[in-house]
């Protein structure tokens, strides 16, 4: 018995997005989901129980992170990061890839691994796809992530053929080196940045490999969202109907329900909970900077059409009030409204999916978000 599997429910007759459920050794979540992220074991400022409250059925937590502080020999001393966070649902851990070449300065990519040093004290590391499987395994989350190479964007296509074809030699590795498949999915990440033939040589790389699920990889990088939609139409058909594909760093609403549209199941970003710290709101009208003067003596709620905790108890001016104070409760309830808002989208996009008519949802939440107005405000 595979520890991941994907089960379809339905596909929506006016979009062909899809509903399905993941099945997982921690129980089962709907998709289209989108996965708070929890970086250091936790989302900032977030108990398990709120999560679960706002229906969070699977949180991510990132494996460079957790590798440096506290190590993952106490994560598996403590008998995994499941009891280690008091989280019992489905946990993903990413294989610390992206932060190896977004935060080290200096890194050198040899076929053996990346040399690189830890952002934190300047020390010397080394990161190797049998590496990145050890610690994932010790920390013994449901989904792990293959060790890839993120490339920038923009890159040369001589540049991205040699990096995609050192990421699928590397996912062959990881799956040589993986020691707890019955307990853990290893998905593969499809990589190839904008350029059509090396995603798909990314894609048949991967799929010819059968991992029980695959990411799609190097996008939420800088480039345009048209880009990425045009990477995901051609991407999404190359993968397998019955495993589930998760679009890695996206979290910005517009491209949520548009990625459910191409077909993606599963999604993460930081998002919600940064832009929370600096006052910054996703409302069911549009963005709202609560810091700004014109909130002072704004007595309503964050968003009058939401039921969270925040909106149900606060004001606007207390928030901005506490904001610009520094105080934390700030940040847990802006960041509280912030995941309560996305994971909320997401049940009314597999409503939408359930009633066929997620393109109608498309435009009219669009249309009230104000995604449709020249120079629309986005994150």
């Amino acid at each position: 018995m595979a520890a991941i599997t994907y089960e379809h429910i339905k596909t929506c007759k006016q979009t062909g997005a899809r509903l399905g459920i993941v099945h997982t050794p921690h129980g089962s979540f709907e998709t289209p989901a989108f996965m708070p992220v929890g970086t250091q074991a936790t989302v900032k400022t977030m108990a398990p129980e709120e999560l679960k409250a706002m229906g969070a059925g699977i949180i991510l937590s990132n494996t460079y992170h957790l590798w440096l502080r506290p190590g993952n020999e106490i994560v598996k001393k403590a008998g995994g990061l499941h009891k280690f966070m008091n989280w019992d649902r489905p946990i993903l851990t990413d294989s610390g890839g992206f932060q190896v070449f977004s935060l080290s300065k200096f890194r050198d990519i040899k076929e053996e691994g990346v040399h690189f040093r830890n952002h934190i004290n300047g020390d010397k590391l080394f990161l190797s796809p049998e590496k990145a499987m050890e610690i994932q395994n010790d920390l013994g989350a449901d989904i792990m992530m293959a060790f890839d190479e993120c490339p920038p964007f923009p890159a040369t296509h001589e540049y991205m053929k040699a990096s995609v074809e050192r990421t699928s030699r590397w996912a062959e590795r990881c799956l040589e080196a993986h020691g707890r498949p019955i307990d853990q999915g290893l998905f593969g990440i499809v990589q190839g940045g904008e350029f059509e033939d090396l995603r798909k040589q990314s894609a048949r790389d991967l799929v010819s490999m059968d991992f029980p699920g695959y990411a799609i990889g190097g996008l939420s990088v800088g480039e345009p969202k048209d880009i990425m939609n045009n990477v995901l139409e051609f991407t999404t058909p190359l993968l397998p109907q019955d495993k589930p594909r998760y679009l890695m760093g996206v979290g910005s609403p517009d491209s949520l329900i548009d990625g459910a549209i191409r077909g993606i199941d599963m999604f993460d970003c930081v998002l919600p909970t940064r832009i929370a710290r600096n006052g910054t709101l996703m409302t069911s009208e549009g963005r709202v900077v609560v810091k700004n003067a014109k909130y002072e003596r704004d007595f309503g709620p964050l968003d009058p059409n939401c039921d969270c905790y925040a909106c149900k108890n606060y004001s606007r001016a207390y928030i901005r009030h506490l904001i610009r104070a520094g105080e934390t409760f700030g940040i847990r309830l802006t960041s509280y409204h912030n995941l309560h808002f996305l994971l909320n989208l997401m049940e009314q996009v597999r409503q939408a999916i359930r009633e066929d008519r997620l393109g109608d949802f498309r435009e009219e939440f669009f249309e009230q978000y104000g995604f449709n107005k020249p120079n629309a405000k986005n994150f």
